[in-house]
Parts: structure tokens; sequence; C-alpha cells
């Protein structure tokens, strides 16, 4: 029989630039998904789920250093492992 692997819980708040103080790095080793009011998102950068909201990329406009300006939107915020 084979072991589960050991995922370390999900944070309420997790946000994917390494530099934030809400970056979970053991989070990142594993596949995980966003449901944005019942639809799966793959582009979200960060995600608070007890506040309901997520930051998206605002099209292709980037800030002067190159990184996308984001974008704050509002509803039911779920987040799971794939």
């Amino acid at each position: 029989m084979t072991n589960p692997i050991e995922r370390p819980a999900l944070p309420d708040h997790l946000c994917a630039d390494p530099r934030s103080p809400h970056h979970v790095a053991a989070v990142f080793e594993h596949d995980i998904g966003i449901l944005f009011n019942d639809k799966e998102r793959h582009d979200v950068e960060e995600y608070c789920i007890s506040e309901g909201w997520i930051k998206v990329p605002a099209g292709k406009t980037v800030d002067r250093k190159g990184k996308p300006l984001l974008i704050k939107l509002k509803g039911k915020v779920e987040a799971f492992y794939n």
C-alpha cells in the first residue's frame, strides 16, 4: 500500500511572489487549484479565503519593474490540492 503524500495545510492567505510575507514555499511544491465564484482560475497570484478576494494580472500591463499589475476581485474563494 502506498503512503499518501504529506501536504501542508493550505493557508488562509497565500501569495505566489517569494518576496511576500504570505508566500509558503512548501505549498508550491504541489499543484494547487483556486475556485473563484465556483469557477476554476489558473491566473491567481494571491488569494485570501477569509476576506473573499483574489489578485490576478490586469491584462498585459506591467509596472516599471516588469511585474504584472494586479487587480483585486471579490467573491467566494476556495483553495484545493489537485
